[in-house]
């Protein structure tokens, strides 16, 4: 199961599942986690990329780890909408991971999710250098929180037809 709508990921998510979410970056990858009623996103500490294989083992142990059931992945899409090289990027990291694990991927638009991320920060009067280890965790949490927000919304149509 390489990649699913978030429709699709709602369908097939089971009670007391929680997921994850990416941040990736050219250096490191922001991490984050639901809680298992998948209300709030919760960031946990950045993985500094070194290689995929490395990148791929130390995502996998978390998830088998943290239960997870799916990875929710920020794509970075230009301002306009279009498609830039880290779009492309993204979308080969999900192609290489699905060649490793059975974990659903569902890519959700992360337009600007790190400015918000560090205008939280700011306003939570981080220091500059703290902001810099952060961001990309914070970040990730943004993107869940979007996506866990859609989610709660796809079943409270879902039990009301």
């Amino acid at each position: 199961m390489a990649t699913l709508t978030l429709e699709e990921l709602s369908q097939i998510l089971a009670p007391g599942q929680p997921v994850a979410s990416l941040d990736l970056g050219t250096k490191t990858i922001g991490l984050s986690v639901s809680d298992i009623g998948r209300r709030l996103a919760t960031p946990r500490p950045v993985l500094k990329r070194v290689k995929f294989t490395q990148d791929a083992a130390l995502l996998l142990a978390f998830a088998a780890k943290e239960k997870i059931a799916a990875f929710v992945i920020g794509l970075p899409v230009n301002m306009d909408g279009s498609a830039g090289p880290r779009v492309q990027a993204t979308r080969a990291f999900v192609r290489s991971m699905s060649e490793k694990t059975d974990i659903p991927f569902v890519f959700w638009d992360e337009r600007l999710s790190t400015v918000a991320a560090e205008r939280t920060l700011i306003e939570m009067d981080v220091s500059r250098k703290k902001r810099a280890e952060r961001i990309d965790s914070a970040a990730a949490s943004f993107i869940l929180q979007g996506a866990l927000d859609r989610l709660s919304s796809l079943a409270r149509t879902a039990g009301a037809d």
